[in-house]
């Protein structure tokens, strides 16, 4: 078990994390923005450290600026939450090289499970259930005949989406294409 762990997210979900570290009697560090100094998981937490300026990709998409925090807090360990980096495989990497222990899924299974192609084809191999799908569509014609073959409705999603974005709905052959 870890004496401290730093949570690198910010408001509900640091407060959750910071929360159930609490209860196991570990320490925590939260990471702030300049913009959340006064945020509910700053004052929660047994220390906080300022990582930057309001943006987040200045803030909480800044790793130097996160190990550092962790370096100088010296916490055992990093609790990404979910969003910003928690996904981020360089991440997770670049904290096994700095002897900080990520709590999360290992880089390589980021980078599989990252790919929805790819990911897919990993679970088909593994005898994972999954949902009809088709992988990457290049026609038109190809994606009318995988619609007929799945069913309406299908889902239409975008190979680089995240988080929700790029996912159509798609209930009617007629908005296929034109939707």
């Amino acid at each position: 078990m870890f004496g401290k762990v730093l949570v690198a997210n910010r408001g509900e979900i640091a407060l959750r994390i910071i929360r159930a570290l609490r209860e196991l009697g570990i320490k925590t560090v939260a990471v702030y923005s300049q913009a959340d100094k006064d945020a509910l998981h700053v004052k929660f937490a047994d220390e906080a450290v300022c990582i930057g300026a309001a943006p987040s990709r200045a803030s909480y998409l800044n790793i130097p600026s996160i190990i550092s925090a962790a370096e100088i807090t010296r916490a055992e360990a990093i609790h990404p939450g979910y969003g910003f980096l928690s996904e981020d495989a360089e991440f997770a990497e670049v904290c096994g090289k700095c002897k900080i222990h990520w709590i999360g899924p290992p880089p390589d299974a980021m980078r599989l499970m990252g790919d929805k192609i790819r990911a897919r084809a990993a679970m088909q191999k593994a005898g994972v259930p999954i949902l009809p799908g088709t992988g990457t569509i290049e026609t038109e014609a190809d994606l009318r005949a995988q619609a007929k073959r799945i069913g309406l409705p299908v889902i239409l999603k975008a190979a680089a989406g995240g988080g929700g974005r790029g996912m159509k709905i798609i209930d009617d052959e007629g908005r296929l294409v034109n939707d």
